[in-house]
């Protein structure tokens, strides 16, 4: 059972090492457990006049932990409020979990300005790295992967924990180790449900993983992560995602009508049992949407012995190889938009928006990614899971081409601001590999 404790001072349980990741309220740092000799990822949220009971903060006090030019508004600091609140529950949800294949809070500290959230040291890193390293990759060992992202899942629902963003991202293997467990991971979208309960709880998830219900915001529930299973499942057997497109209405609208299908040849190879727990899984309907538990019985699951190939493909590692590339490089992109801030004069305190005036003075509010983890008035740190530093994930869903653009109608804007951006932030080399100026870096 997960220690909480109010009155131990972490410094008399555990031994503080170097830093992992780094976040605007929070620092993950190595730590050795005194008495065991066991290691930890120390997450430590600096609390300090952020408390969400105090109703006395003092705006010009966020300036000390989120630094800006000018001075917050009521309405900004009320966004970091509903941010510390969303914290809570984030640890609240992970006391309830445990499981094998979920990244563990093992002890959790509240001191007089810190709170310590002491969670599994995970370094294995991603699964779907994992995979492309890999000698032999089957559609066995792709049955043997979600097997262990279902049983994780099954056991959030089991608990009434409905996690909402599921992607490879928060998908991440215990060591080094061949054949170590895989971990589910940040719950900082989670949310606790009542039973079978439906209801809008908000808009929330990564874009190409999103149900069709979130999309229509009609009221949704645990079934929402059996889609982000299914698009997963396909992932792991050609390495490309169901849906895709550069432009996101059109990448919703492909959701939301389940349109999706196996193309030949890298289909061919690929098992009847296969495909047909993958549309178990992508069935639009939720009510008649494939369960944890029911997915976990499926032959190809439970038998894959008999059932699943034990073929290596080959293509698939390849096309992964290519997915794992152009989602980093979006990832690290969008990272150094978000350090050095100059890609727009004006930034929203969400740290993923700019402030544009239209013609008639008025101000819109607009996304400079259309691809990473979406929340309803979410105000996100740099999320560390488990000491690994995922921050500003991003899921390429163009299987051809990365694309940087601003969401802008002024064109002429949006062509100058990110001229300017990658002009000052990349390699003249990078910039001519894009002889036809379309924005575009095809590999």
């Amino acid at each position: 059972m997960t220690a909480v404790s109010a009155c131990t001072r972490f410094s008399d349980n555990y031994d503080l090492k170097e830093e992992l990741g780094k976040g605007a309220f929070s620092v993950v740092r190595r730590c050795v457990q005194k008495c065991t000799g066991c290691e930890f990822a120390a997450k430590i949220i600096n609390t300090k006049k952020l408390s969400a009971r105090d109703e006395e903060i003092k705006l010009n006090e966020l300036l000390r932990y989120y630094p800006r030019k000018g001075l917050w508004t009521l309405q900004e600091s009320s966004k970091f409020i509903i941010y510390f609140q969303k914290l809570e529950r984030e640890a609240r949800i992970c006391r309830k979990l445990q499981h094998p294949n979920i990244v563990r809070l093992h002890d959790s500290i509240q001191e007089e300005n810190f709170h310590y959230l002491v969670f599994d040291l995970v370094t294995g890193g991603e699964l779907f790295e994992d995979i492309v390293a890999r000698e032999f990759y089957s559609e066995a060992d792709a049955s043997h992967c979600i097997q262990q992202i279902l049983e994780s899942v099954n056991h959030c629902h089991q608990n009434g924990v409905v996690h909402r963003d599921l992607k490879p991202e928060n998908l991440l293997l215990a060591s080094k180790a061949k054949g170590a467990a895989v971990k589910l991971a940040d719950f900082g979208l989670a949310i606790e449900v009542t039973g079978e309960q439906q209801a809008w709880f908000g808009f929330a998830g990564t874009p190409g993983y999103l149900s069709p219900e979130v999309l229509k915001k009609e009221p949704y529930g645990k079934p929402v992560d059996i889609w982000a299973c299914g698009v997963i499942l396909y992932i792991l057997l050609v390495g490309y995602p169901p849906f895709w497109d550069e432009d996101q209405h059109r990448l919703y609208g492909q959701i939301k009508a389940g349109a999706y299908d196996y193309p030949s040849p890298e289909w061919d190879t690929v098992t009847p049992d296969a495909k047909n727990l993958i549309n178990q899984m992508l069935t639009v309907n939720p009510t008649k949407r494939i369960t944890a538990s029911e997915a976990l019985k499926h032959p190809w699951i439970c038998q894959r012995e008999r059932v699943a190939s034990l073929v290596h493909r080959q293509e698939t590692v390849d096309c992964l190889k290519k997915f794992n590339a152009r989602r980093k490089l979006k990832g690290a992109i969008l990272t150094t938009m978000l350090a050095t801030r100059n890609f727009s004069s004006k930034y929203d305190t969400d740290g993923r928006s700019i402030i544009t005036k239209k013609g008639d003075g008025s101000q819109v509010k607009e996304s400079t990614d259309s691809s990473t983890t979406l929340e309803d008035d979410d105000v996100k740190e740099d999320k560390v899971k488990g000491g690994v530093d995922r921050s500003s994930t991003v899921i390429a869903k163009d299987p051809e081409a990365t694309v940087v653009e601003v969401q802008s109608e002024d064109k002429c804007l949006k062509s100058s601001a990110c001229q300017m951006w990658v002009n000052s932030n990349f390699p003249s080399n990078m910039i001519k590999s894009d002889s036809s100026n379309s924005g575009k870096i095809t590999f």
